[in-house]
């Protein structure tokens, strides 16, 4: 007996572990008129630094495998109660991935939003701060309008559409931490990529959907209403376009991630003939 449950613990802290301390690629596809050749962006979204699971080596060494054409960092990088040295962290990530050749686009979230020296150190290695700033450039030939708004100080009455504008003959991108898919299906970019939700950590399988949601306080809430929208995890359409969600990387507020592991996400725009 004591021989067959020491195996049950094992098989469980391995299960555990791997849920919380692997990193995967998750990939999505995108076909749009306005791509007219392959687009590939790597999001990289709520390390939590201080709160362990997959270091900074690690997530260079898998974009790197990757080859993205630019990486996008959605905020959280690090927690409101890291230490100095760990806010360090990202930034010399970053450091890394700007000396690979990256272009590397960022927004902060709501717990790194207030750290100036974190920004401007960001900056200084060439990344570019895109919180309420806009930017229009090519890659492989393709026009991108790239947006983006850190979330802190959104509230009822701000409208996206008051600070950026869709431009027609460009590929729109809205970089936001935080979801908020009726605001941003109403601005109708071609591609909202967001943050902050974790995938709500742990989630049933089967695509059974989350243990839990903040959002609506509910307990299995996909699995209790089927058509119910959670928007936890993944590509949600609206008209014109989609926001995308990435489950992100760190382990805040706990290590208790479950068939939801730590994602560095690739997104590919593809032409269409549409």
């Amino acid at each position: 007996m004591f021989h067959t449950i020491l195996k049950i613990i094992l098989v469980l802290l391995v299960v555990w572990w791997f849920n919380n301390f692997t990193l995967k690629v998750v990939d999505l596809e995108l076909k749009s008129p306005k791509i007219t050749a392959d687009v590939k962006l790597a999001v990289i979204s709520d390390l939590h630094v201080d709160c362990g699971g997959v270091s900074c080596d690690s997530i260079v060494d898998t974009v790197v495998e990757e080859n993205p054409d630019a990486v996008l960092i959605l905020g959280d990088m690090f927690s409101s109660l890291s230490t100095k040295e760990s806010r360090k962290e990202p930034v010399e990530m970053t450091k890394n991935l700007v000396e690979q050749g990256f272009a590397v686009y960022f927004i902060t979230g709501d717990h790194d939003c207030d750290d100036k020296d974190y920004v401007e150190s960001m900056k200084s290695l060439g990344a570019h701060c895109m919180n309420y700033a806009e930017e229009t450039f090519g890659i492989n030939g393709v026009k991108i309008h790239l947006m983006g708004i850190d979330n802190v100080y959104y509230s009822d009455t701000f409208s996206v559409s008051n600070a950026f504008v869709n431009y027609p003959d460009s590929y729109n991108i809205l970089l936001a931490h935080i979801p908020n898919y009726d605001s941003f299906a109403q601005f109708g970019a071609d591609l909202t990529i967001c943050g902050d939700t974790h995938g709500n950590m742990a989630q049933l399988p089967f695509g059974g959907g989350s243990f839990y949601d903040p959002a609506t306080h509910m307990w299995m809430p996909q699995l209790r209403f089927p058509d119910m929208k959670i928007y936890d995890k993944g590509y949600f359409e609206y008209d014109g376009g989609g926001m995308f969600i990435s489950a992100g990387i760190g382990l805040s507020p706990l290590p208790v991630r479950f068939n939801n592991r730590p994602e560095v996400d690739m997104i590919e725009l593809k032409p269409s003939q549409e």
